[in-house]
This record gives C-alpha cells, sequence and structure tokens, in this order.
C-alpha cells in the first residue's frame, strides 16, 4: 500500500511525545498522520513514574487518571552501592503507569479524535523541499507542511541526519545500556527508590496491577565485563549493592526476557534537524536518575503544537516556529537537563555516590532542593 495524500502534519514515532502532539493538532483542525514502527499495546524501556505536572494535561488529553487508582508516589530513597542510603519527600511528586497502558490508551484516543495511526510502519528517510516534506517509509511516500521527529532515544534517521551526538566518540554520557522488567514484590506504593551500583544506577517504583517497575541504566563496559550475559551483571555487578539483592532475590519477575536498550546517549542534542521539530527524547534526555523524561516528552509536545498552530496559521514564518520552540525547550528544559548531567556524574562512581549519600544525609531540606531542580512545574 502506498500512501501520496497531503499532510499538514506528519510525526514520526508514536511514543507520549508523538500521540500527544498528534492529539493537539487533530482537534486544532490539521489532517495528522503518525508512523510506528511498533503495533500497540507494547513495552518500552523506562522507568514510568510521571511528575504529577502532567497530571492536568493528560487529564486534558482524555486519559481518566482519576479513575484508573493509580499509586501516587511521594517518597525518594536512594542508596549508595556500599548500601548507605538517605530518604526524602518528592516536593511535587508523580504517580506510577507503565507505558503498555498508557500508550495504548493515547493511541485510542488519537484514533478516536481523527489521526491516521499507521502501525508497523518504518520511516526511511525525510526530505524538506520547496517548503514542504517529502516522509519515505515502508508503506510508501508521505508530503507533509510540517515534520515532526518523536522517535525517541536513538533511531535510523538520527545516524542518516549525522546528527552531531552521533558523531561523538563514547564517553561518560553516551555509552549506556538500559534494561526494564515488571516484577511483583513486597515494596511500599508511595516510595521510589535509586539504588546506585558501580556504574549505574537502578530505579523501582509501583505501576498499575499491583506491579513494579524495575528500570536501571548503566555502561555498556560493565554488560562486556560480564561476556554480554544481563543476569551474570546482575549478579555480578547490581546484586552488591544490599537494596539491589534482595528486590533481585525476592521478586517474582513478569516477563521471560528483559526489556533492553543499548547506545543511550545524555549529550546535548538539537530541537531542530533539517526543519524537523523533535520532541521527546529525540529533542534531549534527562538523566532517569532523575525522573521525569516523560513528562518532559509530554511538556514538550504542549510547545511543539503552540509554535505549529501559529505557523499553520501564517502568524509566523518556519524558520520563526523553529528558533522560538528551540527557545522554550531550552527555557523549560535546559536547566534541568544540566541539573541532571551534573547529578549523574556523582552517582555513576561507587566512591563519590557513597560520599555524597553520607554526606547530604543531614540535609533534608538541600537534597529536596536539589530533586526540584529536576522538576518542572504544572503544564
Amino acid at each position: 500500500m502506498s500512501l501520496h495524500p497531503k499532510y499538514d502534519i506528519v510525526i514520526i514515532g508514536g511514543g507520549l511525545a508523538g500521540l500527544a502532539l498528534s492529539i493537539q493538532c487533530v482537534r486544532a483542525g490539521y489532517r495528522t498522520i503518525v508512523f510506528e514502527r511498533e503495533q500497540y499495546p507494547f513495552h518500552k524501556v523506562c522507568g514510568e513514574y510521571v511528575s504529577l505536572e502532567s497530571w492536568n494535561f493528560l487529564e486534558e488529553m482524555g486519559v481518566p487518571l482519576s479513575d484508573m487508582q493509580l499509586p501516587v508516589i511521594n517518597r525518594l530513597v536512594v542508596s549508595a552501592p556500599n548500601g548507605k542510603h538517605l530518604e526524602a519527600n518528592l516536593p511535587l511528586g508523580g504517580f506510577g503507569i507503565s507505558r503498555y497502558t498508557l500508550d495504548h490508551l493515547l493511541a485510542g484516543i488519537a484514533r478516536k479524535e481523527g489521526v491516521e495511526l499507521m502501525e508497523n510502519t518504518k520511516v526511511t528517510n525525510v526530505v524538506y523541499r520547496n517548503n514542504g516534506f517529502v516522509v519515505f517509509s515502508s508503506k510508501g511516500e508521505t508530503e507533509a507542511a510540517v515534520v515532526a521527529g518523536a522517535f525517541g532515544k536513538r533511531s535510523n534517521l538520527d545516524a542518516k541526519w549525522k546528527r552531531p551526538f552521533t558523531q561523538v566518540k563514547p564517553n561518560k554520557l553516551n555509552h549506556y545500556v538500559g534494561v526494564k522488567y515488571h516484577i511483583e514484590t513486597n515494596f511500599p506504593e508511595d516510595l521510589i527508590a535509586l539504588h546506585n551500583f558501580i556504574d549505574g544506577y537502578c530505579g523501582i517504583s509501583r505501576i498499575e496491577n499491583n506491579h513494579y517497575c524495575l528500570c536501571y541504566l548503566t555502561t555498556a563496559r560493565n554488560l562486556r565485563k560480564c561476556h554480554n550475559d544481563i543476569q551474570a551483571m546482575e549478579q555480578q555487578i547490581l546484586q552488591k549493592n544490599p537494596f539491589l539483592q534482595k528486590i533481585f532475590t525476592q521478586s517474582t519477575f513478569l516477563y521471560k526476557e528483559p526489556l533492553t536498550v543499548s547506545r543511550i546517549s545524555f549529550n546535548r542534542k538539537n530541537q531542530v534537524e533539517n526543519h524537523v521539530l523533535l520532541i521527546g527524547d529525540a529533542a534531549g534526555m534527562i538523566t532517569p536518575l532523575c525522573g521525569n523524561g516523560m513528562s518532559m516528552a509530554l511538556h514538550g509536545s504542549k510547545l511543539a503544537f503552540e509554535e505549529i498552530r501559529q505557523f499553520m496559521n501564517g502568524q509566523i514564518t518556519r524558520y520563526e516556529m523553529e528558533l522560538q520552540y528551540t527557545q522554550q525547550w531550552e527555557r523549560q528544559f535546559g536547566r534541568r537537563l544540566q541539573a541532571g548531567r551534573l547529578i549523574q556524574r556523582f552517582f555513576g562512581n561507587a566512591s563519590l555516590s557513597n560520599f555524597l549519600i553520607t554526606t547530604l544525609k543531614p540535609f533534608p531540606r538541600f537534597v529536596a532542593w536539589l530533586i526540584g531542580q529536576t522538576h518542572g512545574k504544572p503544564f
């Protein structure tokens, strides 16, 4: 099947950012299509903690959060590899929901609102010409006035466009592996824990159906040390932290195999590439230690929509749309990403994180302030 009709908006990637943007666009009367390479519902590597700054926005999208009896999370525990730990209240707090459920709900809302949702479709290239775009995909060619890229942490398009972060040699910010499970375990509903281990950290928090998301990030080097055997790495490296040993040995794991993603980069990214507006992880990633990637993706879709609406209504030029979106994105998220990178440098190192937790423990207000630097306000 080939696609030839002209769309107002093409969105590449049907995750949180892409689906939320598509719903806003179609409600404004724009003919909108989303290309998603997977088929809903599906799991994604993600911490699955959503800051409460997103609650109202998601309800406006049509997600019935208030009816879902989701766990509200307002406490944090951070442990060092040696088991030393500190507890803090989360100033704003968040809630737990799996990407499997949330993406599927948003996809249903998008379809109902009139978004054309093309699943099992891979986009291979985007070409800008004559003040418009041609999008090449496994289903044919599609023309559009505006293209938004919401294709996640790393895509074939990043390499094709030679985005600067793909050209950087492996370093402390760009060579990570993410691993996720859903588990059943005994753990407080209102708590999110971040347990450090050598060259990595692991988060656990409650989601729907009395399940828990267990998600960790580590270096590719750690995995190589264990001959690319994830289970061996968990036993030899992660479980040296006593908290993680307890979780891994006393929980029921609900996946046959873990979900994994590799070559994750926290290096700076551009928010516009080849006139394509980038949102979500494609525009920039906050370290998972700080949570909030999901909220940033949702908020980013709102920022992008505001600029797209003005452009489509003839109020601003394409250049102004791209410039203003970049400026708004930086204003909202630049400081949060900076704080995240700084905290990541401390907690990627065993001796530094041991020292930091011991030092910070007597100063809960400072810890609360530090956490606040990685959270935004309701939008």
